[in-house]
This record gives C-alpha cells, sequence and structure tokens, in this order.
C-alpha cells in the first residue's frame, strides 16, 4: 500500500532543530533550516528563536548575529527570547554597546525585560568587571517589581567569590534565605574550595556572613 510523504510542519522541524542543536549536532540543524527553507515551510519568529539560540549555544556567535541582523531587516516585531539570546551573543563577542543598545530597545519597542534579561545583564557585566553596573542593574530589576531568583544570586556570588571580591559577595550570600534562595551545590563546593584550610581565601574568611564562617574549618577532600 502506498504512502504519501508526509511534510513536516513548522512545529516539527522547530522540535527536530532544538533537538539537534541541543545535541550539539550544528551541522544536521544547518542542513535541516535549508531544507526547511526550500520546502516552502514558514519559518516563523519561534523557529528564529530556535536558530538564534542554537548557533549562539554552539560557538556560531558570528552566524547568529548575521542572521539576526536579517531578521531586524524584514520588520518582525522581536519577542524577548530572542532580544535575551543576542544580548548574551553581543557579550559573547565583546560587543557591550550593543548589548545595552538590545536591552534599551526592549523597553523602547514596548516589552518587558524579564528575569532572563536582567540575569544576562547583570552576569555578562560582572565578568567584565563592571560590579557597579551590574548592581545598578540589580537594583533597576527590584524596582521593575522583578525579584532576583536563586539562580541569579548564585550565579552573582560566584562571578564575585573568582574575582576576590568577597566582601560584595558576602552582602549578596546574606539575601540568601533557605526558602526562596538557597545556596547550590556549586556555590558551596567554591566557598569550601576557596575559604577551607587549603584555600586561598582562608584568611578572609571573617568577611563571609557568620553563618557562613564555619567553611573556614571545612578540608577539601
Amino acid at each position: 500500500m502506498m504512502h504519501k510523504k508526509i511534510k513536516p510542519t513548522t512545529a516539527t522541524y522547530g522540535t527536530l532543530l532544538n533537538g539537534l542543536f541541543r545535541a550539539g549536532r550544528t551541522a544536521s540543524a544547518k542542513k535541516m533550516i535549508h531544507e526547511m527553507i526550500e520546502s516552502g515551510t514558514t519559518v516563523s519568529l519561534s523557529i528564529y528563536a530556535i536558530i538564534l539560540e542554537g548557533l549562539r549555544r554552539n560557538n556560531c556567535t558570528d552566524e547568529a548575529i548575521t542572521l539576526f541582523q536579517k531578521v531586524r531587516a524584514m520588520n518582525i516585531k522581536l519577542d524577548v527570547a530572542i532580544l535575551n539570546t543576542m544580548i548574551n551573543a553581543m557579550f559573547k563577542v565583546q560587543r557591550r554597546e550593543e548589548a545595552n543598545d538590545l536591552f534599551a530597545s526592549i523597553s523602547a519597542s514596548g516589552l518587558v525585560p524579564n528575569a532572563s534579561t536582567y540575569r544576562t545583564m547583570i552576569t555578562n557585566l560582572l565578568k567584565e568587571g563592571l560590579v557597579e553596573e551590574a548592581e545598578n542593574m540589580l537594583s533597576s530589576m527590584e524596582k521593575s517589581c522583578c525579584a532576583p531568583d536563586s539562580r541569579l544570586i548564585n550565579d552573582t556570588i560566584r562571578i564575585l567569590l573568582e574575582q576576590g571580591e568577597v566582601v560584595k559577595a558576602g552582602n549578596y550570600m546574606s539575601r540568601v534565605d533557605g526558602k526562596s534562595i538557597s545556596l547550590e551545590a556549586s556555590t558551596t563546593s567554591l566557598l569550601i574550595c576557596l575559604f577551607s584550610r587549603e584555600g586561598k581565601y582562608r584568611e578572609k574568611i571573617k568577611l563571609l556572613p557568620v553563618k557562613y564562617q564555619f567553611f573556614g574549618g571545612a578540608t577539601v577532600q
């Protein structure tokens, strides 16, 4: 019995592309994109979001930026997810001013920055050593009634500790309440590594909030 070949839908392509990019099979994903376009299947905004994030995640940042510029030229109304991806991409290739411009464009377009937007901005600013700018961004986040979540606080603590900003890291550790915000395993491991008897910051243990100074008695296994 003969069966007609079933043409994949936009949603099907989206699922497949997402899976390929997550598996690191970038070449296969690119081939599928070409097949999708040649078949005449609609490339929706959600598909562009998957492709841009996939390219960025798999170190094809320049290709992501080139595609983003083409999408922008189509006068398609972009969503926050795509802009978040491209802010991350711009920071990745050290184009901070363009990242800042994209952040500003979110509100200018009538969109609202979400927790992921702020996390992207804050962590990247911290990685570049721009602590004051990152703290100002965090204040803006809180003023917009978007409370920092556990992931952001942990990211911030780890980056500051890795940069030797022990006092500032301690200030963020004071936000940990064990309820809405808890220390992640990776943060705890870093604290033990840095403040244990063999750690390089063991002499600075007193700069941490009192409830965390027990790390000074730990021994790295």
